[in-house]
């Protein structure tokens, strides 16, 4: 079996340089990736920088929003960051949610998964266009495409096979990215039950739909550690992911995680409490059994091995979770993998 790649998800600052020193940091400890969320802010910006002070380390957003960019804004930045990385930039996009597009970036949620299929498509029918100077024509319900002059053609690269993931929390996402993607990001709020018996069924059913197989396919999955070693810390750590699970257990998105382990009346009692906004009631709920089951809680220098133990067979990159701008709490993971 391969051997599970460790990757590590950076806070962004805003700092650009900032950002920048982290990701080089992370190539240091010898992490195989970097992930960068769009949240507070743009995700490419700080990549392009890393790009030019790394040489080995993967560079990939998580979750780009896809819908309030035109496919042919988001080809055009990744093409540029696959030429300054020589081919180790990964595009990961992903649908957001209903009330985030259509609030936040005044956007329109119709079809949500046909909508990102042709996202899809009509990136690699650009990027095609791009190496070949071939003709762009992409048709589709939401998206056509029917014209790249010279002038605006960036032209050929070493390396334009630039892999795409998805970043998604439902059945039909997870299926979408088995069929015509390169990887899956999973959502924190999942479990070892539920990677093997929700995600990778829905995976396997679009890799089989493609004649695709599990090798040509990453699983990346985000893990919530807890350092044990030292009480305070892991008190602090504890209440952090608790209030973290909390949250996403009271949302009906994640309803399913929690049913599949027979949590689905706490589940409406946490969407319940989180409508009376009674945040202390909420992490309350969430007992020790239920922490375990989301997050690894061991001494930083057997973490790793927790981890392969937990995800083997089940994911091929695990993401450590950087809750603030700094690596230091990541090291002594890093280093037990020798």
């Amino acid at each position: 079996m391969q051997a599970i790649k460790l990757d590590v998800a950076i806070r962004l600052t805003g700092d650009l340089r900032r950002d920048a020193v982290q990701i080089m940091r992370a190539e240091q400890l010898g992490f195989a990736g970097v992930w960068v969320s769009e949240t507070a802010h743009n995700p490419f910006l700080p990549l392009s920088i890393a790009a030019e002070e790394t040489n080995r380390i993967r560079l990939g957003t998580r979750d780009a929003a896809a819908f309030p960019r035109s496919p042919m804004v988001t080809a055009q930045m990744a093409w540029d960051l696959a030429r300054q990385t020589d081919g180790r930039f990964i595009l990961g996009l992903s649908m957001q949610r209903r009330e985030h597009i259509k609030r936040r970036f005044s956007e329109d949620w119709r079809d949500p998964v046909g909508r990102m299929r042709e996202y899809i498509e009509s990136l690699r029918a650009i990027w095609d266009s791009f190496q070949t100077d071939a003709r762009l024509r992409y048709r589709g319900k939401h998206y056509q495409f029917r014209l790249m002059a010279p002038f605006f053609n960036p032209g050929p690269i070493a390396r334009p096979e630039i892999p795409i993931h998805i970043a998604g929390d439902n059945p039909e996402a997870f299926q979408l990215a088995g069929e015509i993607c390169q990887g899956l990001h999973a959502c924190e709020m999942h479990t070892a039950s539920y990677l093997r018996e929700v995600v990778l069924p829905a995976v396997e059913t679009g890799l089989d739909s493609a004649g695709r197989k599990r090798s040509d396919f990453q699983v990346t999955a985000p893990a919530l550690v807890i350092n044990e070693e030292s009480d305070g810390e892991r008190d602090l750590a504890t209440r952090v992911q608790t209030e973290r699970l909390a949250t996403y257990a009271s949302s009906p998105t994640f309803r399913r995680v929690m049913s599949l382990h027979g949590w689905g009346a706490l589940a409406d009692e946490l969407q319940e409490l989180a409508r009376q906004n009674r945040r202390a009631a909420m992490q309350d709920a969430i007992t020790d059994e239920i922490l375990r089951e989301f997050a690894v809680i061991a001494k930083p220098g057997d973490i790793y091995a927790a981890l392969v133990e937990r995800y083997a067979g089940l994911a091929d990159r695990v993401c450590l979770e950087s809750r603030n701008d700094s690596l230091a709490m990541f090291e002594a993971i890093a280093g037990s993998r020798e």
